[in-house]
């Protein structure tokens, strides 16, 4: 068993829309995490994308995930070197907080012999992260499902068409999940939840039968976007120039300020028009055009090079 191993987690856009905190699309846009067992005490090194604002102390998410699998585990390691590389921009609605989480987890489970399964992992990750939708898409890939009964996650993976891609609208500034958060109504009027579940459901079911053309209709939302949008300067005229250019659907990106459109065609027009539609609120913005990740969270070993994905 080899005592260095990397852990490479992809990137997620989650809610989409209709699915708030239960929808989650993995990315092929990642961030790895590497342990190594050394001969005494801990070092951490952070690399890549906004490294500045990672904690490289023993409060980094990374850190504290291996942690927890050695305590569960009662794995004494002499010493201990993680790197965790970052290439998901910082707090912009992309999971990166849950890719940090859940390479310290596989990583670790993958030094102690992997006693832990991926369902075990998932719950894990749930208690550090606090919400299961964006840990359990990098996790499993492709788009998930998940729910939560009794303190325990519970997801189920679909397989999404291959023609889908997502556009992101990458705005320079930062928005704190829990600033968004707390923009939130503490209830909503049952027209609205009504409204939300008909379209959560019709989205998934649009999704597993491959009629994108419904996701226009299926990402309308009204319990967390209208709150959220006025949080980000010139999100509808974003939304907007997303949908004039082609795309099927838009959607603020987990919590945002980044913006998702999903289309199967005239990706470059609608990264374009996005990017135009932030500059006019002088706002400047990076674009990405992404394929869905299906394959999840993936652990490699240095010696062998050779991927890990036996977990069940």
């Amino acid at each position: 068993m080899s005592n260095k191993v990397i852990a490479r987690i992809p990137a997620s856009t989650t809610n989409l829309g209709s699915g708030f905190d239960v929808l989650g699309l993995a990315l092929q846009l990642y961030s790895s995490v590497e342990l190594e067992e050394t001969c005494s005490g801990v070092l951490i090194e952070i690399q890549g994308i906004g490294k500045e604002s990672i904690t490289d102390d023993e409060n980094n998410l990374a850190y504290r995930a291996a942690k927890l699998v050695f305590e569960k585990t009662g794995k004494r390691l002499k010493g201990l070197k993680l790197t965790l590389t970052n290439g998901i921009p910082v707090e912009r609605g992309l999971g990166g907080s849950g890719t940090a989480i859940l390479g310290g987890l596989l990583a670790a489970n993958y030094i102690c012999g992997n006693p832990f399964s991926k369902n075990e992992l998932l719950n894990f990750a749930f208690t550090l992260e606090g919400h299961p939708d964006n840990v359990s898409a990098s996790l499993f890939g492709g788009l998930v499902v998940a729910c939560v009964q009794n303190e325990k996650v519970h997801a189920l993976k679909l397989t999404v068409p291959d023609e889908l891609k997502v556009v992101l609208a990458i705005p320079e500034f930062q928005l704190q999940t829990q600033l968004a958060r707390e923009a939130l109504p503490k209830s909503v009027s049952l027209s609205d939840a009504i409204f939300n579940l008909s379209r959560g459901a019709f989205l998934v079911a649009s999704i597993a039968t491959g009629n994108l053309k419904h996701l226009g209709i299926s990402m309308d939302d009204r319990l967390h976007q209208p709150y959220r949008k006025p949080l980000i300067p010139g999100i509808e005229d974003v939304f907007s120039a997303a949908m004039n250019a082609g795309a099927l659907s838009v959607a603020l990106s987990g919590a945002g300020p980044t913006v998702a459109a999903f289309c199967t065609e005239e990706s470059i027009a609608i990264s374009n028009n996005m990017q135009r539609a932030f500059a006019e609120h002088n706002i400047k913005s990076e674009t990405k055009i992404l394929n869905v990740d299906y394959e999840g969270a993936v652990v490699t070993s240095s010696c062998d090079k050779q991927v890990f994905d036996n977990l069940t």
